[in-house]
């Protein structure tokens, strides 16, 4: 089926990962002229939405193709480097396909990596010969809401919490397009009246939505240790109800990394401080 030659980094303090496909050699014929068009598929594991699928540009008429392309996934925290691994189908599935113009795309071949064998900051060569298609155990998986980058910073010369929305990755997919139409709101409880609410610009059509938004809470930071943050990721719908995506709330009774979050934020003022948050399926009623 060919061999294909790729690296792996796992960059810890940006909790990206970085695919560089190098080049694949002998891939097996696909055309009636004895080449292929061949592309590369990425898709992390556990998980089957668009949302986590990448791919290279398409190589026309080759069976050793030279792609030299770096393909990156955002959000990958060390949790899911270890996490992602579980079983051995799970980690960065990586798949070789021929285009086809008319019918089609041919599946060539694939491999899987499992992601606990990365060293974080070090980079991993691989020169791996293709397989046909490996099963994939699709049981047991958690379902997957996708997860914000969200900073925090209390302005002294301000007199008040700035909330920075980043972006998401990986969010699930709530439009039968397969995407969804992403805005993120916040909510400063308990209520502090109409300027507790603040909401996001909408994203069309994307499970991987940049906001790069900043919002400001006017409020003496002696007040904030009472106070909790909901965020809440939302579907956009024309004429009916926006659909719930997932939500995380920051404050003094949260747990974990979202506790932490708040910790820090409260303890370092006039210092910015990004976190990555997964998203939990809570049940909320219908947007406004």
């Amino acid at each position: 089926l060919g061999a294909l030659e790729f690296s792996l980094l796992y960059d810890q303090e940006n909790s990206s990962l970085h695919c560089t496909l190098i080049k694949a050699k002998g891939l097996k014929p696909m055309d009636s002229n004895g080449l292929a068009d061949p592309y590369v598929k990425l898709h992390l594991l556990p998980g089957a939405s668009k949302s986590n699928k990448l791919r290279t540009k398409t190589l026309r008429n080759t069976r050793n193709p030279v792609w030299n392309e770096t393909l990156v996934y955002h959000g990958i925290t060390d949790e899911d480097m270890q996490r992602k691994t579980l079983r051995r189908v799970e980690g960065l599935g990586i798949s070789v396909c021929d285009e086809d113009k008319f019918g089609h795309n041919e599946f060539i071949g694939e491999t899987r990596v499992s992601l606990k064998k990365l060293k974080a900051n070090q980079k991993k060569n691989f020169n791996i010969c293709l397989e046909r298609v490996i099963p994939v155990d699709r049981g047991g998986d958690i379902e997957e809401r996708g997860k914000i980058l969200v900073s925090l910073m209390y302005s002294t010369q301000q007199g008040g919490l700035i909330v920075g929305i980043v972006r998401c990755v990986h969010l699930a997919a709530m439009d039968a397009n397969g995407y969804s139409d992403p805005f993120v709101k916040l909510w400063l409880k308990p209520d502090m009246g109409k300027k507790a609410k603040h909401k996001t610009q909408i994203k069309k059509k994307t499970l991987n939505p940049e906001f790069n938004e900043e919002f400001f809470y006017d409020i003496k930071h002696s007040d904030l240790a009472k106070k909790s943050l909901d965020i809440s990721v939302w579907d956009y719908d024309i004429g009916k109800s926006n659909d719930y995506i997932g939500g995380c709330q920051l404050g003094i009774t949260a747990k974990g990394e979202r506790l932490k979050h708040w910790y820090e934020c409260l303890k370092n003022k006039d210092k910015k401080i990004e976190r990555w948050h997964t998203l939990q399926n809570e049940n909320h009623v219908a947007s406004d």
